[in-house]
């Protein structure tokens, strides 16, 4: 039986009501933070898409000789700044003088040479009307031996003239006309040699003869040889991975160093294949170099989106019909310019690296690049005026070998 002295039992209490109102203030926290973050990611953070695969490019010039040689001198060292048109390197020009020299010497005397075709016109068409004068003559005297003879042979019936006198008559007639016949030959050919010469002469003057012509590329080539021993600056820019060495012997096309422009630097950032389906041609994109940190902020447009994933355009593209074929996410280039002035104001280096956002809220732009390019990507006119030299040398052989009368 049960103690009727004992107490009542109380019941358990339920819990402590600050630590049911702590939990629950940090629940709502929670909560209010979960629906921030939703509204942030979808009023911000989903207009954006970033990524940090992303290196500065640029356009590596090659500096590379056009004809072969020794390198006697070098003008421009690793890092150093040059300008366009700055020699860089120079070659032995003593080969390149001397075939210099030979073609000169080969444009003149092609020069007097069609300078002599030109004479024999006069002296081939003098030959042809002296054939022709004694053709003339041959046919006259043909004509007066014929006359004796049948004036001869009239006579003969009457006992005037002698068998042996006819028969001298018939003699001059036939040394007549074989002085005839070989005069007329002689007329077919001085007009044959006459028709030859002008044929080479005919439609043309000397200085544009076939002959002189090809004489005078003959000098051209060579003078652009000569003058090609100097290799200039094709841009302004940054010398870089310079391999060329004093006394070396360079064989044409072969690099010796590379010019790098620093004012046409563009970033290549690659996104990966489900962050492209927003980014659109002319979007803005803020970027920021692990080299200056956040506080130089780079501003850009996207430019191009590529048209194959990395992994497409590797040298050994991935063979995906294989057996072990493993789902990797690509990526795909995607090119932004930046502003020029704020690449002057902070100097990048190409394969640096960067981080980039692309604000896609404007989807107005195109996927592709629609528009085909109609200005060259990139020009110099280091190399224009090479031509001006050797057609100033041209003249001047062309009329110091043409004489006084045909100068004039």
């Amino acid at each position: 039986m049960a103690d009727p002295t004992s107490a009542p039992s109380q019941p358990a209490p339920n819990g402590n009501p600050r630590r049911r109102r702590a939990l629950a203030g940090l629940a709502g926290v929670v909560l209010l933070a979960a629906i921030a973050w939703g509204v942030y990611d979808w009023l911000v953070l989903s207009h954006f898409e970033d990524t940090d695969n992303a290196y500065v490019q640029g356009n590596l010039v090659q500096i590379t000789p056009q004809i072969g040689g020794t390198v006697t001198a070098i003008f421009a060292d690793e890092t150093e700044p040059v300008q366009a048109g700055q020699p860089l390197v120079r070659l032995d020009p003593a080969d390149a003088g001397v075939a210099q020299a030979q073609a000169e010497a080969a444009l003149g005397q092609a020069v007097r040479q069609v300078r002599t075709l030109y004479a024999n016109n006069a002296s081939f068409g003098a030959q042809v009307k002296l054939r022709e004068a004694d053709a003339a003559k041959a046919r006259t005297q043909l004509a007066t031996a014929q006359q004796d003879l049948a004036r001869r042979q009239g006579l003969a019936g009457g006992g005037a003239v002698s068998g042996e006198e006819l028969a001298h008559a018939r003699a001059q007639v036939a040394a007549a006309q074989s002085a005839l016949d070989a005069a007329q030959a002689a007329v077919a050919a001085a007009r044959e040699q006459l028709a030859s010469n002008q044929a080479l002469t005919d439609g043309t003057d000397v200085d544009q003869h076939p002959s002189v012509l090809a004489a005078a590329a003959k000098l051209r080539e060579a003078w652009l040889a000569a003058h090609r021993t100097e290799l200039p600056a094709p841009v302004s820019g940054y010398v870089s991975k310079r391999s060329v060495q004093l006394g070396q012997r360079v064989a044409p096309g072969a690099p010796l160093m590379a010019l790098v422009p620093l004012d046409q630097l563009w970033v290549d950032a690659n996104f990966k294949e489900n962050q492209l389906r927003h980014i659109r041609v002319g979007q803005p994109v803020t970027l920021t170099a692990d080299m200056y940190g956040g506080k130089v902020e780079f501003r850009g447009r996207v430019a191009g989106l590529g048209i194959a994933t990395g992994a497409a355009s590797a040298l050994l593209p991935a063979q995906n019909a294989t057996g072990n074929w493993i789902k990797v996410v690509q990526r795909v280039p995607v090119r932004i310019a930046l502003e020029p002035e704020q690449v002057k104001a902070h100097p990048l280096r190409v394969g640096l690296s960067m981080e980039a956002r692309v604000d896609v809220a404007d989807q107005s732009g195109a996927e592709l690049a629609s528009a085909a390019r109609t200005e060259p990507l990139a020009q110099t006119r280091v190399f224009a005026q090479a031509d001006g030299g050797a057609e100033a040398l041209v003249r001047e052989i062309i009329a110091r070998n043409m004489g006084a009368r045909h100068a004039s």
